[in-house]
């Protein structure tokens, strides 16, 4: 791998396959304040104009400080369109329907968990 942008589409790319990403705000919010433990990346995605959006630099300041309480690794993505592009694939999205936008999700803050554990037999198994 040549870059830091080529390990996070291999580790967004696989995260999506294992259904493992979280996108929102609210949602990584919510995920975070039930379940932190097991999360193990968080990236917050903001351009020029998300820059001067006092409320969303709330929420991160906020989502930054839980996250270096919890020991969640964070990365700051100045580029929320290619981010889109990695996350927002035709599979997901669904037929597009004729005359009606699309609402697009809110992806300014997504979590990455750990894959689903199986217990057999009082043993963890990967």
């Amino acid at each position: 791998m040549d870059t830091v942008g080529d390990a996070l589409e291999e580790v967004l790319s696989k995260a999506r396959s294992q259904r493992t990403i979280t996108v929102g705000v609210y949602e990584a919010a919510k995920l975070l304040n039930v379940d932190p433990d097991n999360v193990v990346l968080c990236l917050l995605a903001a351009d020029e104009d998300d820059d001067r959006d006092v409320a969303l630099q709330i929420h991160f300041t906020l989502i930054r400080a839980f996250c270096c309480e919890n020991d969640i690794n964070i990365l700051r993505v100045s580029n929320p369109g290619r981010l889109a592009e990695l996350l927002l694939l035709e599979n997901d999205a669904g037929p597009a329907e004729s005359g009606g936008a699309a609402q697009t999700p809110d992806l300014h803050c997504v979590l990455v968990t750990r894959t689903h554990i199986h217990h057999h037999n009082g043993r963890i198994l990967p």
